[in-house]
């Protein structure tokens, strides 16, 4: 198994890229470190509020899918220089200043990648 240090993994994550939306939020990756694909969504933890794969989109190369339909047996490619759209809808989530994100997915080569970061709206 792949192990992918955790510097690396945070510059997928576009810093700026938090926005609030009408029941949740968004934010932008965009993948810096090469080839690969996301086989899964575990959740988005923004603050203390937790969005499980059926509350989560993630739009990349004109495809929309639900955070239930990325799986092992349907993995998303996420090329090197790709960027991707997450959208969590439900409930309420940003703060005032400085917000906590939390991402949990899974990928075939590294297993369960963390990207844990701070963005400020």
């Amino acid at each position: 198994m792949v192990v992918v240090p955790e510097f690396l993994i945070k510059r997928i994550y576009q810093k700026g890229s938090l926005k609030k939306t009408e029941n949740g939020a968004s934010v932008t990756l965009k993948n810096v470190l090469g080839p690969g694909f996301i086989s899964g969504f575990n959740y988005v933890k923004i603050n203390d509020k937790v969005f499980e794969p059926k509350d989560v989109k993630f739009i990349t190369n004109g495809k929309e899918l639900l955070g239930t339909e990325v799986s092992e047996d349907n993995p998303v490619a996420f090329r090197l220089g790709q960027s991707g759209t997450l959208i969590m809808t439900g409930q309420e989530c940003i703060v005032a200043g400085t917000n906590k994100i939390v991402i949990e997915a899974m990928n075939p080569e590294a297993g369960k990648v963390v990207l844990s970061v701070d963005d400020v709206v």
